[in-house]
């Protein structure tokens, strides 16, 4: 795969990135586990392939999506040549506290975890969750701390992952970050961070986009797995769903193929990372973002209304 360079890091990654949240064992949000066995087999099939590019984070699993990682990586005798890890700093699960200190700690936790000793990229993740918001960009927060363990060399390219909007754009218009990820907020279904896209660009901020099937729906089809942003979706919520397979089913290719497309045929989206819970999703993530789609198909979906607001402003959160 052609890979796209994050700004002036020296980091390059292809289009497609896999994610393994749901590797860390996490059924309160996804509604089904992953054994240890799986998630060793499905992270071997990552590394073997095409994709340079795998994401996780401190609090997946409460760490075990980390320290499957690690132990994947032990196992191989460390990161494939070319790979690049992004990993995330988290908030103390407990308390909520995140500043410098809790920062550092977060740190600590994934070197050892992953059994690593630097970062090629790391993310402030979900500070809409900590305790206090101040606490996070003040001067001794985990924003400085972030920024300074770049300067000091621990870390390559910095990035800013999370969900509310109003939030994330004034980060990254106070902050020099290199990556914006953001998730289920561009898709067939929701264009809510268009916003943010034009911004980042604006600023020359790299953007990963994740979660492309509205967390799953979308690839596994909503009868199977009927729940919209993690969250279970009624009739109603489901049409658009719906809509969309219809659309695809007259044409002849499948809504993940299309829902993955999508994203990574959006020109300022750098790379589309797709969550994954079983070697046999690696290879079909892999097919699908080479399946042929045909204009008309397009055309229709653009047809499609989609919706603007952010879709986890009801959503429960929950880290397990």
């Amino acid at each position: 795969m052609q890979k796209i360079a994050i700004g002036t890091t020296g980091l390059s990654v292809t289009p497609l990135g896999f994610g393994t949240s749901a590797l860390g064992d996490m059924p309160d949000t996804y509604g089904y586990g992953v054994s240890e066995q799986t998630a060793r087999e499905t992270l071997q099939c990552i590394f073997e392939g095409p994709v340079n590019l795998i994401d996780t984070s401190r609090n997946y699993g409460f760490g075990r999506s980390e320290a499957r990682i690690g132990a994947a990586l032990r196992e191989r005798g460390g990161l494939p040549e070319g790979f690049v890890l992004s990993t995330k700093l988290d908030r103390d699960m407990e308390t909520g506290r995140f500043d410098g200190d809790r920062a550092r700690r977060s740190v600590e936790e994934s070197l050892e975890a992953l059994g690593i000793d630097r970062f090629q990229i790391l993310h402030l993740h979900d500070p809409e969750h900590a305790r206090d918001l101040d606490e996070v960009r003040a001067r001794d927060g985990a924003i400085t701390a972030l920024m300074r363990m770049q300067e000091e060399g621990l870390v390559t390219a910095t990035g800013l992952a999370m969900g509310r909007l109003d939030i994330m754009t004034a980060l990254l218009a106070e902050f020099p970050f290199d990556i914006a990820l953001t998730h289920n907020r561009y898709t067939l279904l929701n264009r809510s961070a268009e916003a943010l896209l034009a911004q980042a660009a604006q600023a020359g901020c790299t953007v990963f986009n994740a979660a492309p099937y509205a967390g799953g729906v979308l690839a596994k089809g909503s009868t199977e797995m009927p729940r919209i942003t993690y969250q279970a979706a009624d009739t109603a919520a489901l049409a658009p769903v719906v809509a969309v397979e219809s659309l695809c089913a007259s044409a002849g290719v499948a809504p993940g193929a299309v829902a993955l497309q999508f994203s990574m045929r959006a020109p300022r989206i750098a790379s589309t990372i797709i969550g994954v819970s079983r070697p046999e999703r690696v290879q079909q993530t892999l097919e699908w973002a080479q399946a042929e789609v045909p204009d008309t198909l397009w055309e229709a979906l653009s047809d499609l209304p989609a919706e603007k607001t952010d879709p986890e402003a009801n959503r429960t959160y929950k880290p397990g």
